[in-house]
């Protein structure tokens, strides 16, 4: 938790989509003994996030009965795309006390709470900050209050905060977390295995 004067950092998972390829909804995919979408919010709040929400659709019922203890907002236009999930997750933070939010997946199971804790120490309600693995950036992505606007104007199908961030590439800060996480997808069961 954070000191009182210090930022107010949000999680924010995006867990709404229905898991195609996978065969079904990933947030309620069994690792390490619970549903990925609680393993998710356990490394959000591990990192320091003061609160967490999830954003869930596809089999919301579901994802609410196997982890009733989270705090959830629903997204109806799940089908759409990751962005709408983004839009919904900003619009029910935008009415909390935090100045940024970290976002992560529900299907990378390798971001760990040590990736959330460092990007979460660049946080304020201007900063912009991405994971860094090598020359490649990803997962978590920290947005800042300031930002989350123009995010939801320009998120669209599965790109998210993507060409928010690349067209404020000079404001971005890279944390490189590469030594202590992995932002892969796991989009089937057998990727799931690396990390089991």
């Amino acid at each position: 938790m954070e000191p009182a004067d210090g930022p107010h950092v949000a999680g924010l998972v995006l867990a709404a989509g229905g898991g195609r390829r996978y065969g079904m909804a990933k947030a309620l995919v069994r690792y390490r003994g619970r549903p990925l979408v609680r393993h998710a919010v356990e490394v959000a709040e591990a990192g320091g996030c003061a609160r967490t929400l999830v954003v869930i659709g596809a089999e919301a019922a579901r994802v609410r009965a196997a982890a009733p203890e989270l705090t959830y907002a629903e997204n109806p236009d799940w089908p759409t795309g990751m962005a709408s999930s983004l839009r919904a997750g900003l619009a029910a933070l935008a009415g909390t006390p935090a100045t940024a939010a970290v976002v992560l997946l529900v299907d990378m199971p390798g971001v760990t709470p040590d990736a959330v804790r460092r990007v979460a120490g660049h946080a304020g309600p201007d900063v912009l900050v991405m994971g860094g693995y090598g020359a490649r950036r990803g997962h978590p992505v920290l947005l800042g209050r300031e930002h989350w606007a123009g995010v939801a104007a320009t998120a669209v199908g599965d790109h998210g905060a993507r060409d928010y961030l690349r067209s404020h590439a000079d404001l971005v800060r890279v944390v490189a977390v590469g030594d202590v996480a992995d932002d892969v997808d796991v989009d089937t069961p057998e990727a799931l295995l690396r990390f089991t």
